[in-house]
């Protein structure tokens, strides 16, 4: 039964084109923000913008004209820094939003076409089936069994049955098919659309914010508190010294600009848009931002069979007829009973296919019957797949009367609804375990002599005579041994979730290595046990079969209450639930439905699992170098903070070293280093043979902060030491800023290089790829050097000219006050060597991660 039998030939292409300009494109569009001026408007607000608009004020106020105008520059120089970043993370994420844009069904010129479906036009006749969204308003003028969940408008999760004969016979945008097959002309498009109506109220509703991001605005927010206690204890100390006002604000606000570090939030969010991105390049479109932050703590991926770990090819392999005593090869010559079993199964299946065994039954009943009986027969009723196990039934009927009523499903759910003696069902249940233990797909078929127009409830209620086995074999994919390689080594237990029986899953799970084969647990088995029974269950046990939506959910619940991160995959209607209740939802590109890829936080365009591979790297890659950079932030705050307040408290004899142009500088060098630099870096080359990182874990605690926090506090001994050296050796105060400035920044550079890794010495992370580097290093030193000898600069600054000496004597102190990290590293490196167990070959690690 092809398209052209509806009447249905859709627009030309020419009436596309007037309904386009016409009514527009299919998208929502409303009042948009002004990115570039909420991101202006937002900078506006940032501390550290305010703290130097008044330090820029108070310079102009008391006549520094040079210091005022440096700051006013530091502020465009910072905004336009900050707007970079905001401007990459907007576009990386409006990338992502045309990837997510999802695509439908249409009819045009007589052909079935796939289109985005922001391509649709008023007239358009939609293509709707089970388990898609559907795309714009529209009326139905063709349909079988088919129902709709509208509970995105109604709120109601009841499903609708909706006919063109009906009264009821409108679909709108948003909603989705729970059943059956339409063809719908489109009314209404985008705005115009019952959904576009209401879309305001639904563009409101804000996505929550992560554990991560509400750890480090929390972090944030204390040091911000902080800083402003400690402005006034500054503020205060110094006018009682001198009784100057806006001399002791200057001051204060020096010490509190070298507090907060704004540079945190910035770097996270740059780091999870554009990890996005990279993601997204990779053929993975991540739909939640959280799912970047989750990806590196993934502990067991749970996945479907078909078309994941199979090549979702189906061909026709195996035919089993009661009557005939043997199984069969559909290439072989057939005999009458196994050309009816194919036919019978092809008006079970979809009048338009696009499963892959309906695709190969259609084929095969093509190739085998030179006069096709489908353009004689319309659909007068379809029963769903339904059903546990399930099963589907199709009734056709021809202009003269003639009546087909063709099931199929799990050869179980057809034994239950035959009238088997107890002979035939051991038969076909020793046929069955032939056949699947060799790894093939199998269905059962069913006809029947049903008439009259009162059509049962269920199906189930239908006399059926079985006709016999049809299977199918899917080949494994060809990298799928190496994939799952990858999972065991980098940590990551795997467990297939399947519709299909043991047998088959068995056989190709040995096929692909896969561990724990021998043993399985059906959906019905695994309904019966009780909660804990459950939980240790789902940890013992790799291969779950026959399964269906309330089992797949228990499992992923169970998992969760285990403890463990769980990523699923799934492409159906049944996997919606579970989908979204998983850590990491996964939906497959190409053959996912939209209710599942809807449900899901991740989409593999490609449908390869190796892309879940790169995933997790990218996710620990992205996550490994965000606390490389919040760890470089709090180590580098800590001696500017204690250089500026230790002077003053304890009553140094310069209690003044640096003032706001000093902080401001070091902050410019600061920013780009932990935003840029460390975003680029590639991914360490053990990154996964690791386990998997503990979701609870933070930055902000635990031997991380204490790490940070050392390494700070022996850069200000660093800093303080060649102070007191400076007066020791009877410096003025301006050579004396200029010995502690050198050190800072010294210490800054060789700071970066030594954080690049927490495990590698310095020596293997100057191999890595990462250009950025010596560009940012190289504009630092640059600078540096031009404020150090050029006399102009020298002067603004309030520093002096140093010979080599005391050059190298400075570039010398912050060397060694960062180096001894090195012997930490090598003592790391020890230790994890004499633990770390054997694995196999490491992961490559991808040019798209380097």
């Amino acid at each position: 039964m092809r398209i052209d039998n509806f009447n249905i030939q859709g627009l030309t292409s020419a009436q596309v084109n007037t309904a386009r300009e016409k009514f527009g494109q299919n998208t929502l569009n409303y009042k948009k923000e002004n990115s570039v001026l909420d991101a202006l408007i937002k900078l506006a607000k940032e501390p550290m913008i305010i703290l130097l608009l008044v330090a820029s004020l108070i310079y102009f106020v008391s006549g520094k004209t040079g210091d005022g105008t440096f700051l006013v520059s530091a502020i465009i120089i910072v905004s336009i820094i900050s707007l970079f970043q905001d401007s990459r993370s907007r576009n990386a994420l409006q990338k992502l939003k045309t990837l997510t844009q999802p695509n439908c069904k249409v009819i045009r010129d007589g052909n079935l076409e796939e289109i985005k479906s922001e391509s649709l036009v008023v007239g358009d006749s939609l293509v709707v089936e089970e388990g898609t969204s559907i795309a714009a308003d529209g009326r139905i003028v063709h349909s079988n069994d088919f129902s709709v969940n509208e509970s995105i408008l109604t709120g109601e999760s009841l499903s609708v049955l909706k006919d063109k004969e009906k009264e009821d016979n409108l679909v709108f945008k948003g909603t989705t098919v729970e059943s059956g097959l339409a063809i719908v002309t489109i009314t209404n498009i985008g705005n115009d659309t019952k959904l576009g109506k209401i879309g305001k109220s639904l563009e409101s509703i804000k996505e929550e914010k992560t554990p991560l991001e509400l750890q480090i605005n929390s972090f944030v927010k204390k040091l911000v508190i902080a800083g402003a206690l400690v402005f006034l204890v500054v503020w205060a100390i110094n006018y009682f010294h001198s009784y100057d006002l806006l001399d002791s604000l200057l001051k204060a606000l020096t010490l509190a600009m070298s507090i907060l570090p704004e540079e945190v939030p910035m770097a996270f969010s740059a780091f999870m848009a554009i990890g996005a991105w990279r993601l997204m390049k990779m053929g993975i479109v991540v739909k939640q931002m959280k799912t970047v932050e989750t990806l590196g703590s993934a502990t067991v991926l749970c996945t479907d069979k078909t078309g994941t770990i199979t090549e979702n090819k189906m061909s026709l392999a195996r035919l089993f007829v009661p009557s005939g005593q043997k199984i069969s090869n559909p290439e072989d010559d057939l005999t009458a009973g196994e050309r009816q079993l194919i036919t019978v199964a092809m008006w079970a299946s979809e009048p338009i296919p696009f499963d892959p065994m309906e695709v190969a039954l259609h084929d095969t009943y093509i190739k085998l019957n030179k006069e096709d009986a489908r353009q004689d027969f319309k659909m007068a009723h379809e029963y769903p797949l339904d059903g546990e196990p399930p099963m589907m039934t199709h009734i056709f009927e021809n202009g003269k009367g003639k009546r087909i009523v063709a099931a199929k499903g799990a050869p179980e759910a057809l034994m239950n609804v035959c009238h088997l003696t107890k002979e035939e069902r051991q038969q076909i249940e020793q046929a069955i375990q032939t056949i699947t233990s060799e790894g093939y797909r199998v269905l059962g078929v069913g006809e029947s002599d049903f008439e009259g127009s009162s059509f049962p409830e269920t199906q189930q209620e239908i006399p059926f005579t079985f006709k016999g086995i049809v299977a199918f074999y899917d080949p494994p994919k060809k990298n799928i041994n190496k994939v799952l390689e990858d999972f065991y080594e980098a940590g990551i237990a795997v467990k297939i979730i399947t519709g299909d029986n043991a047998s088959t899953t068995t056989a190709i799970a040995r096929q692909i290595a896969f561990k724990g084969y021998e043993q399985s647990v059906s959906g019905d088995e695994l309904m019966k046990l009780s909660d804990d029974e459950l939980k240790e269950k789902v940890v013992q046990t790799n291969i779950f079969t026959r399964m269906f939506p309330e089992a797949k959910l228990r499992i992923i619940t169970a998992l969760k209450a285990k403890g463990q991160i769980v990523a699923m995959t799934g492409d159906g209607v049944n996997d919606g639930p579970a989908l979204k209740a998983a850590h990491i939802g996964i939906a497959m590109g190409k053959k996912g439905t939209e209710i599942a890829k809807q449900a899901a936080s991740l989409i593999l365009v490609e449908d390869d699992l190796s892309k879940m591979v790169d995933a997790v790297a990218m996710g620990r890659k992205i996550y490994a170098n965000l606390k490389k950079a919040i760890q470089y932030i709090i180590s580098i705050h800590i001696p500017i903070i204690l250089t500026v307040f230790i002077p003053l408290a304890l009553g140094w004899v310069y209690p003044n070293i640096f003032s706001p142009v000093h902080i401001i500088f070091l902050e410019l060098v600061m920013g780009p280093t932990c935003s840029i630099i460390f975003e680029n870096e590639p991914m360490e080359k053990n990154t996964m043979t690791q386990k998997p990182r503990p979701f609870s874990t933070t930055f902000f605690k635990g031997k991380e902060l204490t790490t940070s926090a050392i390494q700070g506090l022996i850069i200000t001994a660093g800093t303080l030491s060649i102070y007191q050296y400076s007066i020791y050796q009877s410096y003025d105060e301006a050579l004396t800023r200029t010995m502690v400035f050198i050190v800072l920044i010294a210490a800054n550079i060789f700071l970066t290089l030594v954080n690049r890794s927490f495990y590698y010495s310095i020596l293997t992370t100057m191999k890595y790829k990462n250009n950025l580097i010596l560009l940012i290093i190289g504009i630092t030193i640059t600078i540096t050097a031009l404020l150090l000898f050029v006399p102009l600069l020298t002067a603004f600054f309030g520093f002096a000219q140093v010979n080599a000496t005391q050059l190298f004597t400075g570039i010398g102190v912050g060397f060694v006050s960062v180096i001894w990290f090195e012997l930490v590293k090598i003592r790391t490196r020890r230790i994890g060597n004499s633990n770390r167990p054997v694995f196999g070959k490491s992961v490559a690690v991808m040019d798209e991660l380097r």
